[in-house]
């Protein structure tokens, strides 16, 4: 069940240029998240910008109460959101989610990202590989300067799988291919995704074709994440084109098996 706290902004981290980690004291939400749930920030008490601001969870240390999220400065209310300062209290409601990550029937499991949708895929392999999980991560960079989290990953995989789009770190090419050549010797049993479009869309498509289960978490436009606003529709998959069927990311997501979404 969400709620609402105000929490204490007690580390930030710049990991790279205009990418921010924030460390907050949110108990209560640590105790009830799971791998793939996010939060709703309010930026500012201001009227402007009104909306909040959907995060992906990335760490959840639930020892000490703290719930770690990292966000990429893209526009005004990022740009607000980063010059908080430790000490600050932040307004977050959460865990909002219904649909996470389920990987527990599974063994060999494929963790795959891109660009700043690796943040949410940490929580995931840290728990899957605590679980004793075989987690083997791909993650995909467009150079070396947008690299991030790379030892961070390591600690939380068997193997860690990291590429460039022009080889200017690590291998060179997109992680999709080395998770190809992975599932067909038989190395994996299920896929769990997130990143930009195309990359998931080339995911699914893969894991539909090959018969693997795969769960892919969905980023849209959340300005509610209480499923009033109706601003983050998802279309089913087999949905009749006279009468298309629709789904809500922030309520029945993020997280959805591939099969059933069209992205």
């Amino acid at each position: 069940m969400s709620e609402l706290v105000f929490a204490e902004l007690v580390k930030k981290e710049e990991l790279k240029p205009n990418i921010y980690k924030f460390s907050v004291k949110a108990p209560t939400i640590v105790e009830q998240a799971k791998p793939g749930n996010f939060i709703e920030i309010r930026i500012t008490e201001q009227t402007e910008p009104f909306l909040r601001r959907p995060i992906s969870i990335y760490n959840l240390d639930k020892e000490n109460g703290i719930l770690e999220f990292i966000f990429q400065v893209k526009g005004k209310g990022t740009d607000i959101l980063a010059k908080r300062e430790v000490g600050n209290k932040i307004d977050i409601i959460g865990p909002i989610g219904y649909g996470t990550f389920k990987y527990e029937s599974y063994q060999n499991l494929a963790i795959i990202g891109g660009g700043i949708g690796v943040f949410p895929l940490y929580e995931l392999a840290k728990c899957a590989k605590k679980d004793k999980k075989s987690v083997t991560t791909y993650l995909g960079f467009r150079n070396k300067d947008f690299v991030v989290l790379e030892d961070e990953f390591k600690e939380v995989s068997d193997e860690l799988v990291l590429t460039t789009d022009d080889g200017s770190y690590a291998k060179q090419g997109f992680a999709i291919s080395y998770l190809e050549k992975d599932i067909q010797e038989g190395k994996i049993d299920s896929i769990y995704a997130c990143g930009p479009l195309p990359m998931l869309k080339a995911v699914q498509k893969m894991a539909v074709e090959k018969g693997i289960p795969c769960q892919i978490s969905l980023e849209e436009k959340m300005a509610c994440g209480l499923g009033v606003c109706l601003g983050c529709a998802v279309k089913t998959a087999n949905s009749p084109k006279e009468a298309p069927e629709y789904w809500h990311v922030c309520k029945a997501g993020p997280v959805f098996n591939a099969k059933d979404v069209e992205i």
